[in-house]
């Protein structure tokens, strides 16, 4: 009996090891959900969370794509992981494509934050999108960025193209 409790012990104990070792969700640290931030009825896009990384690849936080399918709604939100409750220089940027061959629309928080920038809200059903985000250290020595390098969430195909999670 003995040797059970102490195998079971050991598997715990190897369990909550590998455990330890998985990143923590989005922004788990500043407390604050893009849902949260963004407001009722915003859900994630498929492929809509993306992390804000610096030169190094070290995830500074997520910058996070949601839709409102009732309004039509695209919302951005930056959330930092590192530097959470300091004032940084952080940015949430929504860009929609209005007409082929035309700038895009930019909708843009930027600002200190010590939280997350956003959230950054735009009317874009039908029309795809493209968001960035970043984060930079006290004093600018880091500056992490991420987002999707092209224009995607098109609208024309809802089910597929807008998953919840």
């Amino acid at each position: 009996m003995t040797r059970n409790v102490i195998t079971r012990l050991a598997s715990a104990t190897l369990l909550a090891t590998a455990l330890s070792g998985l990143p923590a969700p989005a922004d788990a640290a500043n407390g604050y959900t893009p849902e949260q931030v963004c407001g009722s009825g915003f859900r994630r896009v498929a492929l809509g969370t993306m992390p804000v990384a610096d030169q190094t690849n070290t995830v500074r936080g997520h910058v996070h794509l949601l839709y409102n399918a009732s309004t039509g709604e695209h919302c951005v939100v930056t959330g930092k992981s590192d530097f959470v409750g300091t004032p940084t220089s952080t940015t949430a940027t929504l860009l929609v494509k209005n007409i082929a061959f035309a700038r895009p629309l930019v909708y843009e928080d930027s600002g200190s934050f010590k939280y997350y920038a956003g959230p950054v809200k735009a009317n874009a059903h039908g029309k795809c999108v493209r968001f960035q985000g970043t984060i930079s250290s006290p004093g600018s020595a880091i500056r992490a960025s991420g987002g999707w390098g092209s224009f995607g969430d098109c609208g024309r195909q809802p089910n597929r193209l807008r998953g919840i999670r």
